[in-house]
């Protein structure tokens, strides 16, 4: 498809922020989600009408927030949902959290944002995936599929769970004409890069470089345009072949 409304979580920075820069630079019209207001230094035009305030953290507001984008869109077709929403909480000192330092409620806020708030959003937005022969991409991580130096264990076990919801969502969409995939970002260059990511990426990226925002919303753009119709259940790493 060449346009269409699309559904963005964690919209407020970094690949969130540059994945609705593109879109919008290709004719798309953003709905955004995130569980900070609106911010009055954004500057793009019909923002403030295309945010949704919502914590993904609260199961009990997907319900809201599913009729907020019902109520927006113009003719029920939603022709794209991404799911970028993700937190990775820190111990003292910005230390990681390992299954011992993980409370219970660090798991069930991490879970409920980064994999619980996905399979509803999919589940409730369904119809209007359906109406629009719609995509869905998930951002997931490459601390999903390897022990990683900085991200936890809960960050790490919700996203190993939402490739998992992907390759389900692909299978149980497809016959519906809605296809599921995911995109595994590396080391990207972002505000919440931990320290210690220069000597990383030194080590262990094959392209010696951090990525950049701009690079993976490109991919999500691909899994978004007809380009990659005969894609479903896919993830697609994006890391500078740091995976291998």
């Amino acid at each position: 498809m060449a346009t269409g409304y699309m559904l963005l979580t964690g919209a407020s920075r970094g690949i969130g922020h540059a994945t609705v820069k593109l879109f919008q630079e290709k004719g798309w019209r953003i709905l955004t989600v995130s569980r900070q207001p609106f911010s009055e230094e954004c500057a793009w035009p019909t923002a403030r009408e295309s945010h949704i305030q919502a914590d993904l953290a609260d199961l009990s507001q997907v319900g809201q927030l599913v009729a907020a984008v019902r109520e927006r869109l113009p003719d029920g077709k939603l022709h794209a949902l991404v799911n970028n929403a993700g937190i990775s909480p820190k111990g003292p000192g910005g230390s990681r959290l390992g299954v011992v330092g993980t409370d219970p409620e660090t798991w069930t806020k991490v879970l409920n944002v980064n994999l619980i708030s996905t399979a509803l959003l999919a589940r409730a937005l369904l119809p209007e995936l359906e109406a629009a022969k719609g995509l869905i991409v998930n951002v997931t991580s490459i601390a999903g599929s390897r022990v990683h130096p900085f991200a936890g264990v809960a960050y790490a076990a919700s996203k190993a769970g939402l490739a998992s919801l992907t390759r389900e969502l692909a299978h149980e969409f497809g016959p519906r004409g809605v296809r599921a995939n995911a995109i595994a970002p590396g080391e990207i260059e972002t505000s919440i890069l931990s320290p210690g990511t220069d000597a990383l990426v030194e080590q262990e990226v094959p392209m010696g470089r951090l990525g950049t925002p701009r690079e993976v919303a490109e991919t999500i753009y691909f899994l978004c345009s007809d380009a990659s119709s005969y894609i479903n259940g896919a993830e697609i790493h994006i890391n500078g072949g740091q995976h291998v």
